[in-house]
């Protein structure tokens, strides 16, 4: 039996529906679908409420996970009695008064809809009382009747909601248990505590203190960065602090607006080392202006800066505060005020990775703690502060205003001393072949240049102690292999690193050699095993990647235009980001309303896929306004001749060789990991020696 489908009054003609205005009450209740999705949603925005009132202290009780009780109390100005009426109505704010003030928002909140959404579907009251010689006492006012009593209070704002959408009972039936929706709500505050280290937040559950985190004054010792460091020690633990660098990046977007004067972009906080990432992007915080955001050009952006250190799908985890000019950033975009939308997002993709890529690069075995340890604050020789990956700035903007004149840039500078060292050790690429019996190597010479920059290069004398050692990773000359005499001399000139104290350099001195495969170092905290394959690897992949940089990408034109058929979009694409393809090497332009043709490409991808290459860049171009795929396909290729031209297993070193290696992991960008993203060396303090041994037991 078939059952027929009734045909709608709408279509069949036999009913029409007249137009009618919806009641305010309704009205409300379709914002609060979009506003309020769960107890979590109230507590945000009551938040935001609080924070723009200027509290330095907020406190949330919550009962059944906040379905039956939500109440955010805090010590901001409070709001004036004449004024109460007017709190609860819909589209009623005192945070903007014109579309300029829409165009620039500098508060959390500004719609003025939150209220009166939340209103609708629950039972709200607020009380409220502002400090000043004509009021004595605070006022209550009730959500429903609008009736309005006095009633004893500090000065600051109380705002209760109970039985959370009583009015619309469906959506009850949407929420998760009173454990999950608790746990949402906390999310929610930890958000906010992030951002804000000189508030104090309280979260209460049935009568319960389930979490705190204390107001750090900015005029506290350390300054403002320390407060920030101090808060996310209390909110996401002391692991992250200690598994995490600075990150500190002034740049010069470099337009002149209106005014005359230069927009700047800032970007400041603390992003996880590599060996701290999880399964899971739970530990991605990105606030713009002071307001948490998710926003696929800064994730994009931030996970970019994290690929020749990452290994396999482990996201990496951050904390990243960007201080931007209110009217280059767009707000008004979604009614959870998660979503922005930037002006130019591209300048702020290339913001946001240099931040982190400059953070991250400061090679942390210039510290005397195993990549994910805790830094030790002792200074190698030669190091600057400013060049550790632990350096913090004293200064942290709070607003797009301080930070136009704030946090002075830190740039990774190499040590001139361990570098002159290492330049008089001698400069070898690539230290053999475990399988080659002659005992050539091949070196690469200018890496940007034609085939003929491989050679090959004949070691002698490789059991009698006289070898060559490895170049400086930040040098500008192209790579070479120096004499073997330059050993001498510099030994002859220097003491040599085998008589250097363990505690001189930070990878310590080279003692032995394991299995032809480690190296076994002795420095102040005990020692120190380093995979010699590994460290060279990334040793030779960060200068090939530092001499193709100073190059100019070369762009190649193609014999025969390769065409294929195209979307609209990436047509679209195409004829809009024609600047950004140029830059990239390439030239994709349209041959008929619905065919793409690739004319030129990078020089250094010439022998791919020009199809395939065009497509990925058009799909990053139209997504996030900008491409890492050019960069992608060239550091793939530099990271292969890099493993190819690193010393392989099973090839013996000698001591001076082994502590040439060392001093130029130091001085070396990002070479706590290999290419792969996995571990280049590893700290057994003596602690953990002893324990071994049970000594002191």
């Amino acid at each position: 039996m078939t059952l027929a489908a009734s045909p709608s009054p709408l279509l069949s003609g036999a009913e029409r529906r007249p137009i009618r205005e919806l009641p305010d009450e309704l009205i409300s209740q379709i914002a609060a679908g979009e506003v309020v999705e769960r107890p979590a949603s109230v507590v945000r925005e009551l938040v935001d409420n609080a924070l723009d009132a200027g509290a330095t202290q907020i406190t949330v009780r919550l009962q059944a996970g906040g379905v039956r009780l939500i109440s955010v109390e805090d010590n901001g100005c409070g709001i004036l009695r004449s004024e109460l009426p007017s709190a609860l109505k819909r589209h009623a704010t005192s945070k903007i008064a014109s579309l300029s003030d829409l165009e620039s928002v500098h508060t959390m909140g500004f719609r003025g809809e939150a209220l009166a959404a939340i209103c609708s579907i629950a039972e709200v009251s607020l009380l409220t009382r502002v400090e000043t010689a004509e009021e004595s006492h605070g006022w209550l006012l009730d959500g429903r009747s609008g009736e309005l009593e006095a009633a004893a209070r500090t000065p600051g704002t109380t705002v209760e909601v109970r039985e959370l959408f009583f009015a619309t009972p469906a959506r009850r039936k949407f929420l998760k248990t009173d454990a999950t929706e608790l746990a949402h709500c906390i999310e929610a505050v930890r958000r906010h505590a992030l951002a804000r280290p000189e508030v104090g937040f309280a979260i209460w559950h049935e009568g319960k203190l389930v979490a705190q985190w204390r107001a750090i004054p900015a005029s506290a010792p350390g300054g403002p960065m320390a407060a920030l460091r101090q808060r996310l020690s209390d909110v996401l633990g002391a692991d992250f602090v200690e598994q995490a660098v600075a990150v500190d990046w002034p740049l010069d977007v470099g337009r002149p607006e209106e005014d005359g004067f230069p927009q700047r972009l800032r970007v400041w906080g603390f992003a996880g080392v590599p060996d701290a990432a999880r399964s899971r992007n739970d530990w991605q915080f990105a606030y713009v202006n002071g307001r948490f955001v998710r926003d696929k050009v800064i994730t994009h952006a931030a996970r970019s800066a994290y690929e020749d250190v990452l290994h396999g799908q482990r996201q990496p985890v951050y904390a990243l505060f960007i201080g931007i000019d209110p009217t280059r950033v767009d707000v008004n975009v979604h009614p959870t005020k998660i979503e922005v939308r930037f002006r130019d997002s591209r300048e702020v993709h290339h913001g946001v990775r240099k931040a982190v890529e400059t953070a991250l690069a400061a090679p942390r075995a210039g510290a005397a703690a195993s990549p994910g340890t805790e830094q030790s604050t002792t200074t190698p020789p030669g190091v600057s502060p400013a060049g550790m990956g632990g350096a913090t700035p004293n200064r942290l903007p709070s607003s797009w205003g301080e930070a136009q004149n704030t946090l002075p840039l830190q740039r990774y500078t190499p040590p001139d001393e361990v570098g002159n060292r290492v330049n008089d050790l001698g400069a070898l690429w690539g230290m053999g072949s475990a399988g080659a019996s002659t005992g050539s190597v091949r070196t690469v010479v200018s890496p940007g240049g034609p085939a003929d920059s491989v050679r090959a290069k004949s070691l002698e004398n490789r059991d009698t102690g006289s070898a060559d050692a490895f170049p400086p990773a930040h040098s500008s000359n192209p790579v070479r292999a120096e004499p073997v005499e330059a050993l001498a001399q510099a030994q002859a000139r220097d003491s040599s690193p085998n008589n250097l104290p363990p505690g001189d350099w930070p990878l310590g001195r080279a003692i032995a050699q394991l299995q032809g495969v480690y190296i076994l170092a002795e420095n102040a905290q005990g020692l120190v095993v380093v995979d010699m394959h590994a460290a060279h690897e990334r040793i030779v992949y960060e200068r090939l990647k530092q001499q193709m940089d100073e190059e100019q990408l070369a762009s190649q034109p193609l014999l025969i235009p390769a065409t294929f058929a195209a979307t609209p979009q990436e047509v679209a694409t195409a004829e809009d980001q024609g600047v950004a393809l140029a830059i990239l090497g390439l030239e994709v332009v349209p041959f008929s309303p619905r065919t793409l043709a690739v004319r030129a490409v990078p020089t250094t991808l010439s022998a791919g896929d020009p199809v395939e290459l065009a497509r990925s860049v058009l799909a990053e171009l139209a997504q996030h306004d900008a491409s890492t795929v050019v960069q992608r396909a060239r550091n793939e290729l530099l990271a292969t001749m890099a493993c190819h031209g690193a010393v392989r297993a099973n090839r013996r070193l000698t001591l001076d060789e082994m502590n040439a290696l060392l001093r130029q992991m130091e001085t070396t960008q990002r070479s706590d990991q290999c290419n792969h993203g996995r571990p280049t060396w590893r700290q057994v303090s003596m602690k953990e020696l002893d324990g071994l041994f049970l000594r002191g037991r």
